[in-house]
């Protein structure tokens, strides 16, 4: 099965991906919200095409250089969601003069460094930390927030769009009560931010959120002009853990080649390392740690995962199989050349990594290569 896969593989149902795209869609429609969807997850201009389809016309991302990217491929209408680095002023020149781009800024001292330096205008973002604690003003707001609005305000580069948040902290929430607890107090917080601005004289300012486990699994998404979800074109073992999906909703598994069997330790060792899955972490219910569920392929694409087998642990090449005494029986058949799949614990990051696609058919679909070096 598979002979054409060598080396770890990233194997794509193409199915499975349009079905997500096409339901988180129809949910954008549903609560009559702008659709932006992160395109950081896939990084693939012909996946792209497949939200097109699906009636997006609005994009997020993670980097200058992968707005580039889209923008190449005929998106034209882009938010770079991460604060502005300023020192990429030329990279965001030059997009700011092809499409509609939209920038985030958390600091006056990058609205004044942007306003000098912009050749052309840009949408502008106030970013706003509502709870998860990486970047963006403080959701309770103050006296810096009141001056950078009044700068975005006044600025002749800068259009002040709104308040934009991504709840991380719902990664860390297990449930649809414990997502919606903090989905409701994000949309709460940013909602008493636009209260306060507007009682300062900042009139229509857009709320935008962005999270896969709210978006999956909330109907009502609550007083919001857009959403920007990303992770859920692929899901993973994650989003599975919160509640987000379930294992036959996971777009994709990473093929790995068996390069040695341990039948007395109970163990299988795959290419496939962190270097193919990243080292991103889930901590099972015993508290062990898993890098990775394990699935049967077949010529049809993957089965569940294997109950009582896990990736135990990843070097840079290596990953180890570990199993339970009674799930090991279904794995003796396995021998040292046969493939077993990887159900990873981020998609984000996996795909990121192996940087291609192999579809069900055979199909070779490409993502975005960042050049090397500076620049």
């Amino acid at each position: 099965m598979h002979p054409e896969i060598v080396r770890p593989t990233m194997l794509l149902d193409e199915t499975r991906v349009r079905a997500n795209i096409e339901r988180m869609a129809a949910k954008a429609r549903a609560n009559r919200v702008r659709f932006r969807p992160h395109f950081k997850t896939h990084q693939s201009a012909q996946i792209g095409e497949w939200f097109r389809a699906a009636g997006v016309s609005a994009i997020t991302t993670s980097s200058v250089q992968m707005a580039a990217y889209f923008a190449g491929h005929g998106w034209d209408d882009i938010t770079v969601a991460f604060p502005a680095n300023v020192r990429e002023i030329g990279e965001i020149n030059r997009l700011a003069a092809a499409v509609r781009l939209n920038l985030l800024v958390e600091s006056l001292a990058a609205a004044q460094l942007l306003e000098s330096q912009l050749a052309h205008p840009v949408g502008a973002w106030i970013e706003v930390d509502a709870g998860s604690g990486r970047s963006g003003v403080p959701w309770n707001g103050g006296g810096d927030l009141h001056a950078l609005a009044a700068f975005l305000a006044g600025s002749s580069k800068l259009r002040l769009q709104g308040l934009l948040t991504h709840a991380g902290n719902t990664y860390a929430a297990r449930g649809r009560d414990a997502v919606a607890a903090v989905h409701d107090e994000t949309i709460t917080r940013l909602q008493r931010l636009r209260n306060w601005l507007m009682e300062h004289g900042f009139l229509g300012l857009e709320l935008s959120f962005g999270d896969t486990p709210a978006c999956s699994m909330l109907d009502n998404w609550g007083d919001v002009d857009e959403a920007r979800p990303g992770n859920f074109v692929f899901y993973d073992l994650t989003q599975m853990a919160i509640g987000s999906c379930i294992a036959a909703d996971v777009g994709f598994v990473v093929a790995c080649p068996v390069v040695a069997v341990h039948p007395e330790r109970r163990e299988i060792v795959l290419y496939g390392g962190a270097v193919h899955l990243s080292k991103d972490v889930l901590l099972q219910a015993g508290g062990l740690p898993s890098y990775g569920a394990v699935v049967p392929l077949h010529a049809g694409g993957w089965g569940d995962p294997l109950p009582g087998v896990w990736l135990r642990s990843l070097s840079q090449e290596h990953g180890v199989v570990a199993a339970t005494a009674e799930s090991w029986p279904p794995l003796a058949g396995v021998q040292v050349g046969d493939l077993l799949g990887v159900l990873p614990v981020h998609s984000c990051l996996t795909a990121d990594l192996l940087k291609e696609y192999v579809t069900l058919g055979g199909e070779h679909i490409s993502m975005l290569r960042l050049p090397t070096g500076g620049g």
